[in-house]
């Protein structure tokens, strides 16, 4: 049975005004609220538990998830104080500690092309720890950027660094064995990026994203990924930021 969590509980507060009112994983793309995406991409991948973690406006959240109808089966669980990315899958390793690899996806990112399926196939060929999603970041000092070995193995991570060693970013979507729950640290909160990652550098591989991967983390990316959704629902080629097209899921160091 494939499980993923959906990280939701940030507060929102780049994207004020608009999550003032509404929680951001709810915010809407063309009309469809991005919690909505990331559930129907579970789904295409045959994901059949989701746990999604709440904070900001929770009731809200919670409300939409018991107007769900048909799969995949979703629960959330509401962190009173926010733990992190890190301290929600620490906390929550009831979810995870099963014999199958797990997604973990931020939901305030829009990957509107992903294929999760092909993700959790190419991380049951190649048998890492971690399949990391990566795209071309145009600005690599904002995101988690890699250094990556010929064979596609990730052999550096650093979040956000001043000295980027390459465009080669994260792009909040990955999936995981469930001997990464080991290698959480102990205290709360914690972060992915910062604290689990680095842990992970040699037992992680690459793989890339096909179309457009969007932070709609500020005002004026929620509008930019409107208008490329949008696009790419009309049939539009793609194009957008970390737009890169690959036959070869393995991406290369060079």
């Amino acid at each position: 049975m494939r499980r993923a969590v959906i990280l939701a509980a940030g507060l929102g507060e780049r994207l004020r005004p608009l999550t003032l009112k509404i929680p951001k994983c709810l915010l809407p793309i063309n009309g469809r609220p991005l919690l909505d995406i990331w559930l129907e991409i579970c789904r295409r991948a045959s994901v059949e538990r989701v746990l999604v973690n709440t904070h900001h406006l929770a009731a809200q959240v919670e409300s939409f998830v018991r107007a769900l109808r048909g799969g995949p089966e979703v629960q959330t669980v509401h962190e009173e104080t926010l733990l992190g990315s890190a301290g929600m899958l620490a906390r929550n390793r009831w979810f995870l500690e099963t014999d199958r690899p797990f997604a973990v996806i931020y939901a305030d990112t829009l990957i509107p092309r992903l294929d999760l399926d092909a993700m959790f196939r190419f991380h049951e060929l190649h048998r890492e720890l971690v399949t990391l999603g990566l795209f071309e970041a145009p600005t690599p000092t904002e995101c988690g950027i890699v250094e990556m070995s010929k064979d596609g193995r990730i052999i550096a991570f650093e979040e956000k660094p001043l000295h980027p060693l390459s465009n080669l970013a994260s792009a909040g979507v990955f999936i995981a064995d469930p001997a990464i729950l080991d290698l959480l640290p102990d205290r709360l909160p914690a972060d992915v990026g910062r604290e689990l990652m680095p842990e992970l550098v040699g037992r992680m591989k690459g793989f890339a994203l096909d179309g457009p991967v969007l932070d709609v983390g500020t005002p004026a990316r929620y509008r930019e990924a409107q208008e490329i959704a949008r696009g790419i629902r009309r049939g539009a080629a793609g194009g957008g930021v970390g737009y890169r097209p690959q036959a070869d899921r393995t991406l290369s160091g060079q």
